[in-house]
């Protein structure tokens, strides 16, 4: 499985969160639904996952 990407600056929030997280799509998954909701407060959901999973991208190289 590849390595992909999300990057909080690419949705503004609030909190102007700078959180930048890669690893194997199903290991970025988990943890980045885990930060939306520990961090953002949102509700898990499977649009939520969907929503994630769409946000995820081929990584900045040496990231």
């Amino acid at each position: 499985m590849a390595r992909k990407a999300t990057d909080c600056r690419d949705f503004p929030s609030v909190s102007n969160c700078s959180m930048y997280m890669a690893g194997e799509e199903d290991e970025l998954l988990k943890a980045a639904v885990a930060h939306v909701i520990a961090v953002h407060g949102h509700t898990d959901s499977p649009q939520l996952r969907e929503d994630v999973k769409a946000s995820m991208k081929d990584p900045v190289p040496g990231s």
